[in-house]
This record gives C-alpha cells, structure tokens and sequence, in this order.
C-alpha cells in the first residue's frame, strides 16, 4: 500500500487509477507475453551457464587425460629394489599434491581462468603428440 501511495504520488494521479492500470496489465495478454519473455530469458542465463560448466568440464576431462599419458609415457618402471620406497613415500606425496591443490583452489589462478575462451580448432587427427619433455 505504502508502494502504491508512493508511485501514484510521484506520478501525480489518484491511487485507484494507479491500482486500475496496473490491474489491466497484469489481466492483459502481454501480461503473459511479459512473462515468457522474462521466463526465456532466465532459461539463456542457465543455458550460458550450463554451457560454461560443460567447457570447464571438459578442459578438466583433457587435462586429466593429457596427464596420465604424459606420465605413463615418460615414467620408467621402478626395479623391484625401490618399489617399497616408493609405496612408503607415496602418501607423503599424496598429501602434498591435496595441499598444493588446495592452495590453488583457495586463490587462484584457475586453470579455466588460464585457458582462452577460442582455443583455436584441433588439429587434425593424429597430429595431437606429446609435447617433447
């Protein structure tokens, strides 16, 4: 009531004919049309949304993906003599990966932050190789 005492004053005209217009436009048929639009719009805010998700998804995807054949790729097997060590160093190395992790998440820079929004076309097939280490 009191937003209704405000508009029809600053307008100049009586509160009856302020509730009046605005009671034909919500009963008019733009009324409808007002709200798909609003109601289109909010759904191409989600899709954007859910397009920037899939994109930060699959950059997330490729990295992993890249990661393990570069490391499968240039890691040699362990001889049996240092195996041990190397399963006893493991989780010590685990729990520095997790905090450095961390660290990143908590201020940044993302990787999606790093990475173009026009990451040019692949290349053709077969052309993707290992950069040389």
């Amino acid at each position: 009531m009191h937003a209704l005492a405000d508009y029809s004053a600053r307008r100049d005209v009586s509160l009856s004919l302020v509730a009046e217009a605005a009671i034909a436009s919500f009963l008019s048929p733009d009324a409808e049309e007002r709200k798909e639009a609003a109601i289109t719009r909010r759904l191409d805010q989600i899709d954007r949304r859910v397009q920037r998700v899939e994109r930060d998804v699959g950059i997330a995807i490729e990295t992993l993906a890249l990661f393990v054949r570069f490391w499968l790729s240039l890691t040699p097997v362990l001889p049996e003599s240092a195996r041990a060590e190397a399963r006893a160093k493991g989780p010590q190395r685990y729990d520095g990966f997790v905090d450095a992790l961390g660290r990143r998440l908590s201020k940044g820079p993302k990787l999606r932050q790093e990475i173009a929004d026009d990451v040019p076309s692949a290349p053709p097939a077969g052309t993707d190789e290992l950069p040389a280490p």
